[in-house]
C-alpha cells in the first residue's frame, strides 16, 4: 500500500481466497468520506482492497496530518500494533474490501494457507515502509513526486495509445502529507513535469502521462 514501491514489488490482484486459500473474506463496502476505523480501535479485522481507493493517515501531536499510506486493490491493511489500529482508514472512494478475522494472521489453525498469505503481506508492508523511509530521506521534491506517479501510472494507469492514463482520487494536499513535502511544492513539481512535457492534466484530477521513460527516469534522478 505504499505507492512508492516499484511496480514489480506490487501485491497481487483479487481476494486472497483467490489465491489457493480456502477462507473467503466478508465482502464490506465504505462509502467516500466514510471511515473504516480509526487509530485507537481494537483490530478484530484485516481488510484486503478488492476496488477502490483508501486512505491512512495519523494525527501528530501539534495537530498536523500525516498520510501513512494509500490502499489500493491488492493491498491488505489494518495490521495490528498492540492489538488496535494505528492509523484512521477513511475511504477517498466508494470502496469494496474483503475482511479476513485478525485470528487468521495470529494462527494458522484455521487456514494455513491464509495465515501465510497474510503474514507475507505484513512482511511486505515493512519492506514497504523501509523503501519508503529511504526515499523521504534520499529523494528531492521532483524525484518524491515523480516516483509517487510513475508507480501509480504503471500499476493503475490505462493505455491510451501511447500515453498513460491515471485518476487521482486524493487531493494535492494528501499527495504532499504522503510525499513530506507542502501542497506548494507538490503543485509546482506538476507544473515542471507539465511543462517538461512528461504529463498533462485532464481536469483536476486525472494525468496523462504522455512520456512514461522521462518519468521513470525523473523517479529515479536521472538527467
Amino acid at each position: 500500500m505504499y505507492v512508492t514501491l516499484s511496480a514489480e514489488n506490487r501485491p497481487v490482484h483479487g481476494p486472497l481466497s483467490a489465491r489457493g486459500t480456502t477462507s473467503a473474506g466478508l465482502p464490506t463496502l465504505v462509502k467516500a468520506g466514510q471511515h473504516l476505523y480509526r487509530e485507537g480501535d481494537e483490530v478484530e479485522r484485516l481488510y484486503q482492497v478488492s476496488n477502490g481507493v483508501v486512505r491512512l493517515t495519523r494525527m501528530l501531536e501539534d495537530g498536523r496530518r500525516q498520510v501513512i499510506s494509500f490502499g489500493y486493490p491488492g493491498d491488505i491493511i489494518g495490521f495490528p500494533a498492540d492489538g488496535r489500529h494505528h492509523t484512521d482508514c477513511d475511504a477517498l472512494v466508494d470502496t469494496t474490501l474483503f475482511a479476513y478475522r485478525r485470528t487468521a494472521l495470529d494462527t494458522g489453525d484455521g487456514d494455513p494457507d491464509l495465515h501465510l498469505a497474510l503474514l507475507e503481506a505484513a512482511l511486505r508492508e515493512i519492506s514497504a515502509m523501509q523503501d519508503h523511509v529511504m526515499m523521504l530521506g534520499r529523494k528531492s521534491a521532483l524525484e518524491r513526486v515523480a516516483s509517487f506517479l510513475n508507480v501509480l501510472t504503471i500499476s493503475y494507469g490505462e493505455d491510451i495509445d501511447t500515453h498513460r492514463r491515471i485518476d487521482l482520487p486524493m487531493s494535492r494536499s494528501d499527495i504532499a502529507d504522503f510525499l513530506g513535502l507542502t501542497t506548494e511544492t507538490v503543485s509546482r513539481a506538476f507544473t515542471t513535469l507539465r511543462k517538461a512535457g512528461v504529463m498533462s492534466l485532464d481536469g483536476a484530477q486525472t494525468i496523462v502521462v504522455r512520456d512514461p521513460c522521462l518519468l521513470a527516469e525523473m523517479a529515479a534522478g536521472e538527467d
